[in-house]
């Protein structure tokens, strides 16, 4: 090929971001780099982000190969507030196991796990003060069970019965709790971003003191409310953490695709002039002592904090979802990381604070927990039974008082089904 000038000039070329595993392939995750625990250094909480470019970078982590705490960003929480952090993880694994089987028995249409990434929102949580603001994606369920929220309100939730206090008229698991401060979860990605920074810099214009957290998938940093919400906290220096969960892949494509092998996620704070903060994700530890350093932060009007937790998603994205069908089905098993409540509990039994038998005995505790709020719930109902809201419901929540129209149409509406003989 040739130009009007005359130069030969070589054919473009369309890069397209290709997984490394696909399935039946062999997975070897030897090449993958894992920094030693403890070799980040944990700067001042009013660092100038400029100065903190390359912790978008690294990989903030605390738990060694052993088990044990290392370097300066290890919390040194009590073994008791461990012990807590580790049951509010088994619990919220032990709810997902029985809510994902009660989809597959047909008594709700959907459900969302988060199994091996639990340790994203129970340690960010158990950093945060219960009154912060959250607004949460769709695999942040830990956070409700962190702050004690009741499993049957979540449960009654997924059933969409009589017990549910958003009346069925959202999709099943997400959730909205105002007494845990706990903003509604929003099926569209990211819109969450833009809410939580409004929230922050609605709390700062106030002088008030709480701050607001906000999570998406690493696939949502594609999306234009992202962008938006960074924009903002940025130039407010709002008081917010904005945490992407990198667990690797989306429904069925992964980080790549969303700009995964150019950079890292983290890095996208640095073009923003945000604090940025790559962490292990599936250590707890290295979870809380990231969410402390940023509502620090925060708190002190220092400005806002983007902080990468680099995961993985154990199992599908949903139940509509096969996971063997786009990745190998051993990447599961080698994830160089590990599992996030096999870490914490490794590290308790280092320190001498937990053992074999108390973790077996808490697995059967939360196992036990879970069945007897699932029987309480079901009491009330279960999706597959249909309809359990009154019908004429559909017209109350939306005002605070019912304008003329909405009365006309409810009034038609109850004609219309006393005729019909409903």
């Amino acid at each position: 090929m040739s130009s009007e000038n005359g130069r030969n000039l070589r054919p473009l070329s369309l890069h397209v971001p290709e997984p490394k595993f696909r399935p039946g392939d062999a997975v070897d995750f030897n090449d993958f780099d894992i920094p030693p625990a403890g070799a980040v250094a944990r700067p001042a909480i009013d660092a100038d982000p400029s100065a903190m470019a390359g912790h978008a970078y690294a990989l903030v982590r605390v738990l060694d190969e052993e088990g044990r705490a290392v370097g300066p960003w290890d919390p040194k929480l009590s073994p008791e507030r461990l012990i807590r952090m580790l049951r509010h993880m088994a619990l919220t694994r032990a709810y997902d196991d029985r809510m994902y089987r009660a989809q597959r028995q047909g008594k709700t249409s959907f459900y969302m796990k988060c199994t091996g990434e639990e340790a994203t929102a129970i340690g960010a949580a158990h950093a945060l003060d219960r009154d912060d603001m959250v607004f949460p994606s769709y695999r942040q369920q830990g956070i409700l069970i962190a702050r004690d929220w009741p499993l049957i309100d979540m449960m009654n939730q997924v059933y969409s019965n009589k017990g549910d206090r958003l009346k069925g008229r959202q999709m099943p698991i997400m959730y909205s709790a105002k007494g845990a401060s706990f903003f509604s979860i929003s099926g569209n990605l990211a819109t969450q971003y833009p809410q939580a920074v409004g929230f922050a810099m609605a709390s700062a214009a106030k002088g008030d003191t709480r701050i607001a957290a906000a999570w998406c998938g690493e696939g949502s940093t594609a999306e234009g409310d992202f962008h938006s919400a960074c924009t903002f906290a940025s130039v407010y220096r709002a008081p917010v953490i904005l945490n992407v969960i990198n667990n690797q892949w989306a429904i069925s494509s992964f980080s790549g695709f969303a700009g995964a092998e150019a950079t890292t996620f983290a890095a996208r704070a640095i073009g923003y002039g945000i604090a940025g903060l790559r962490v292990d994700g599936n250590d707890t530890l290295a979870v809380y002592a990231a969410t402390e350093w940023a509502a620090e932060r925060a708190r002190n009007n220092y400005g806002p904090t983007l902080i990468e937790h680099f995961t993985y998603r154990a199992e599908g994205h949903s139940t509509s979802d096969d996971p063997t069908k786009y990745r190998s089905a051993e990447e599961n098993v080698k994830w160089p990381l590990g599992d996030p409540i096999a870490r914490l509990k490794q590290h308790l039994i280092a320190i001498g604070a937990w053992d074999e038998d108390r973790h077996a005995a808490m697995d059967k505790e939360v196992a036990e927990e879970v069945r007897a709020a699932q029987k309480e719930s079901e009491k009330l109902g279960i999706l597959h039974d249909g309809l359990k809201q009154p019908f004429d419901s559909m017209f109350e929540d939306v005002f605070e008082e019912m304008p003329w129209h909405l009365k006309e149409q409810l009034a038609q509406m109850t004609a219309e089904r006393k005729a019909a003989g409903i």
